[in-house]
């Protein structure tokens, strides 16, 4: 450790060599980038670093296990076909992916082998997520491969997740992934060294930030870049990711990946300034609420007063209909809805005790006059303190 650095920046490299040693449950996110040839092809022999580190990392001894989420399907996908340019339409890129996915997977087992290793390839998608039941399939089925000894492979399932495809990539999953089995270190492996303090090709003066205590507005603002041709995400996604994990009490780091040995790197020498860090949250969320906050797509929102809004985030109390102002979407009883300010800005999401056309009969009423406006009542609050998370 440099002994120039300040008292807070060695508090920084104590803390973040605990979580490393302590470390037994970790997800490895690959991006596109970092697995590509010549911009159009995947990199065999990237792919079999990467294997022969994660066999490493999971050796019996060591007492670890990890899943990893790679993208580079459509990348496989247009090697096979001899495309130079990557597809653009919804149709083009699944059935491409369609065809890569095997070619994928097929150098992964390759790769494993050699190392005495034995994958298993999980496709998700956020449906998936979506309904709890499948959540915890998910959740059980990697457990019992774990037991086995075996690596889960997880990519999105890109043939059918139009949303997925359209508007992100894998780093949201793999976050989504690294609090599903509650994993206590999410590795990105980008195509960049982490995050600077502004974009490094248009200032080359920009430093590397190391270390992150909390994602602020601030943090957000520096991740404003641009995506990769190859890749899909950008910085902005790996931010957002990284804060949903802390959320989570899980850190993430996002090292460059085209770095030799990166994972042998990071965890068998904390002492190193290599990418960026993200501590996680002291007082983390349940599994539960977790998955109520970022696992779930809201299907509507309820505009509250500032009364309500003081009472949800500094007294945790529940929402009652009397706070809400308006709601909008054609959310059901049990649908995950964006709780608003007055000022327009989300600030909890939770799941709902009453759908769209209910909520509309109730707000701005007591709890006492739900049976008489609706004939019935099912609870005192159309959102539960339970059911709550504060964003």
């Amino acid at each position: 450790m440099d002994k120039s650095m300040d008292a807070a920046d060695q508090e920084r490299f104590e803390r973040r060599r605990e979580i490393l040693e302590n470390a037994r449950r970790i997800v490895v996110k690959v991006g596109s980038a970092v697995l590509a040839e010549d911009g159009f092809a995947l990199n065999r022999q990237a792919a079999s670093a990467l294997a022969s580190e994660i066999s490493a990392l999971t050796t019996h001894q060591s007492g670890r296990e990890v899943v990893l989420v790679s993208s580079g399907a459509i990348l496989a996908g247009m090697e096979r076909l001899n495309l130079k340019t990557r597809p653009h339409t919804i149709p083009h890129k699944q059935a491409i992916a369609a065809i890569g996915q095997s070619s994928l997977m097929r150098i992964y087992e390759e790769c494993f082998r050699e190392k005495g290793r034995i994958i298993a390839q999980i496709l998700l998608t956020v449906d998936d997520m979506n309904d709890r039941q499948r959540y915890l399939n998910a959740r059980n089925t990697i457990f019992t491969l774990f037991r086995y000894g075996v690596i889960p492979i997880v990519n999105e399932n890109d043939t059918v997740a139009t949303n997925e495809i359209k508007f992100g990539d894998n780093d949201r999953l793999s976050g989504l992934v690294a609090s599903l089995i509650g994993a206590d270190l999410l590795i990105i492996l980008s195509h960049v060294d982490g995050l600077y303090t502004a974009d490094p090709t248009e200032q080359p003066d920009a430093e590397l930030i190391c270390f992150v205590d909390k994602v602020t507005e601030e943090i957000r603002n520096l991740a404003k870049g641009k995506t990769s041709f190859i890749g899909t995400g950008g910085m902005q996604t790996k931010i957002l990711t990284a804060y949903e994990a802390s959320k989570s009490g899980i850190a993430t780091w996002i090292v460059n990946g085209k770095s030799p040995q990166i994972l042998s790197q990071i965890l068998h020498h904390p002492d190193r300034k290599i990418g960026t860090f993200f501590f996680p949250e002291k007082d983390k969320l349940t599994s539960r609420k977790a998955w109520i906050g970022y696992a779930l797509r809201p299907k509507g929102k309820v505009v509250v007063d500032d009364g309500a809004r003081h009472k949800l985030i500094v007294e945790k109390k529940s929402l009652l209909p009397s706070g809400i102002v308006q709601s909008e979407g054609n959310f059901g009883v049990g649908d995950l809805v964006q709780c608003v300010g007055l000022d327009g800005r989300e600030f909890a999401r939770g799941l709902v005790n009453y759908n769209h056309e209910e909520v509309e009969v109730i707000k701005g009423k007591k709890s006492t006059e739900i049976e008489q406006l609706l004939g019935y009542k099912y609870y005192d609050e159309v959102i539960h303190r339970d059911d709550l998370v504060i964003l």
